[in-house]
């Protein structure tokens, strides 16, 4: 080493000395299944196969560590010049194992984690379905990113938006029941989902019972007989479309115009459980405050 002579072992602890704590610091991590990942030090190339998990390790300050994502992974922009590796159904694992991740972040419902690990590749199974469990998985990815207290400060953020968003809430609208359509299938998304939890924060009542489950898929004529007081859906599906559905045209939600129809991009914020649900929450209450008064409304 020039410049250190014969004293070049001393160089050499004196730079160990002052290189970053975070490049030698073993990081752990208790994931969705109950193991406990160990990693030497944080992961600096790591592949996401969830949209919501990479938006998180962006929001978090981890983006230039992505290395590849699953191919809905659309946000923040800088992640579409990113490799896209399948979805679900279609994971290409040779692919991510020749990215040679650090660290591969996994829903519990992907199909490929068992051959990832055979391959020798730390995977952190991550569930976010909840809103505590998405501040458990900021949590989980904060810590092994090496940023643990990020996650907290963006959680501060989510419940900021979420109070925001409930004072926009006209009263009027408090209390009224609603339907909320997950990705124009006959699926609903429930009281207990994330999407309901965030709907119960803003005063808002679910047709759907919380027995059913997080996103039930629905007989046709169930919507007809529950009779919402508004209707949450993606604009793909246009008013006209709705009404042709049997026995829609009975709604009065629809015939009032209390429909709740996002934009192709807007939409993709609500359904995703991750840093911006705040913001979805956001997008939801300014529909509300938008929609046309209904004559006799009150608050039950």
């Amino acid at each position: 080493m020039r410049g250190c002579g014969w004293l070049w072992l001393g160089c050499v602890i004196l730079l160990g000395i002052w290189a970053p704590a975070s490049a030698f610091a073993e990081v752990t991590a208790d994931d969705h299944r109950g193991n406990t990942l160990v990693l030497a030090s944080p992961p600096q190339r790591i592949v996401s196969l969830v949209p919501s998990f990479t938006e998180s390790v962006c929001a978090l300050g981890g983006c230039e560590r992505l290395v590849g994502t699953d191919q809905f992974s659309n946000a923040p922009p800088e992640v579409l010049r990113l490799p896209k590796l399948g979805g679900l159904e279609d994971t290409q694992v040779e692919r991510i194992a020749l990215l040679k991740p650090d660290l591969v972040l996994a829903a519990p419902f992907t199909r490929v984690t068992g051959r990832l690990e055979r391959l020798g590749l730390k995977v952190l199974v991550i569930e976010f379905q909840t809103h505590a469990g998405v501040r458990q998985g900021l949590h989980q990815i904060a810590r092994v990113l090496g940023t643990p207290a990020q996650a907290e400060l963006l959680w501060e953020r989510v419940e900021r938006d979420m109070r925001a968003a409930a004072e926009l809430v006209p009263p009027t609208q408090r209390g009224r029941r609603v339907y909320f359509e997950v990705e124009g299938s006959a699926h609903a998304a429930g009281p207990v989902s994330f999407i309901g939890e965030t709907l119960s924060r803003l005063g808002l009542r679910n047709v759907v019972d919380r027995d059913m489950g997080p996103f039930p898929k629905l007989n046709p004529e169930f919507v007809v007989r529950a009779q919402p007081d508004i209707i949450i859906v993606s604009d793909d599906l246009a008013p006209e479309a709705l009404m042709r559905r049997p026995g829609w045209r009975k709604l009065q939600a629809l015939r009032s115009n209390q429909l709740c129809a996002f934009p192709r991009d807007r939409y993709e914020v609500l359904v995703r459980p991750g840093p911006r649900i705040g913001e979805a929450a956001l997008a939801i209450a300014q529909c509300l405050a938008g929609l046309p008064a209904v004559r006799g409304s009150t608050i039950p």
